[in-house]
């Protein structure tokens, strides 16, 4: 008698920031059809009603939490796909930013199992639609930088140069180094940058600051604002609405001029 190995497949699927609304019709499609679905522990934990059929295994990865070992997520994906079956990767955000997309299709390409990809919309979009502006309006930068605060070596990146780029810098996973990032960044920008903070943005339990780069860390502590959240840094985050109760008078060239 002979055993014949069907190969499944895995899809790395971004749940977006936490509004089922806003997942794409190909992620609903794809929960839809699914085996087996490994949920991300910042995903809206309601996306699995979308895969009436799947298993539903947990494995959150949250800083400063206990979290399911990357290695155990990447094994699980291959087990099962090697057993003929889908397997979706719930990833909130996008999948392919700062969620250890590489790690996972490294591993999947090493053990010859199909995949394929299903973007979808990360929290510093969604801030940005929450407050109401251009990551990119051209009056202001020319660029946005997004950048992670949590460095797999546990150092930290070069700030003064970020703040030098002339982009809006979209930090993830600062806000337990939020007093330190703010210091280094105002080595380069003036303490009048406008400065926000989105703590699950997206989603109902959203919460929204909107500040200077001088009084961000203070304002944020004494609101309880953490993670997960996005912080947001540069003269395009002046164009908020609320901003204007702040400094109303704020010239975005006075931060033009102190970087020169």
């Amino acid at each position: 008698m002979t055993t014949t190995f069907t190969t499944g497949k895995v899809t790395l699927l971004s749940a977006g920031p936490g509004d089922l609304d806003l997942l794409t019709i190909k992620a609903a499609k794809a929960l839809a059809a699914a085996d087996v679905v490994l949920l991300d522990d910042l995903a809206n934990p309601e996306i699995v009603s979308l895969a009436p059929r799947a298993r539903v295994i947990r494995v959150g990865k949250r800083g400063g939490c206990r979290s399911t070992p990357q290695a155990f997520i990447q094994r699980l994906m291959t087990r099962y796909a090697s057993k003929g079956l889908h397997v979706v990767r719930v990833k909130g955000g996008d999948a392919l930013l700062f969620g250890r997309a590489g790690e996972e299709l490294a591993a999947l390409k090493r053990a010859d199992i199909p995949f394929d990809i299903v973007n979808g919309i990360s929290s510093g979009f969604a801030a940005a639609a929450s407050l109401g502006i251009s990551l990119t309006h051209r009056e202001h930068c020319q660029g946005v930088t997004f950048i992670t605060a949590h460095m797999q070596d546990h150092g930290e990146p070069d700030w003064a140069t970020l703040a030098a780029t002339g982009t809006t810098l979209a930090i993830y996973m600062g806000m337990s180094r939020i007093e330190n990032l703010c210091a280094k960044l105002m080595a380069t920008l003036p303490a009048g940058t406008p400065a926000a903070v989105v703590q699950w943005a997206g989603g109902a339990n959203e919460r929204r600051l909107v500040t200077t780069l001088g009084r961000l860390a203070a304002e944020a502590q004494a609101a309880q604002l953490g993670s997960p959240a996005v912080i947001l840094v540069g003269d395009a985050i002046g164009e908020a609405e609320a901003f204007d109760a702040i400094a109303p008078r704020y010239d975005s060239r006075d931060s033009l001029a102190h970087a020169a």
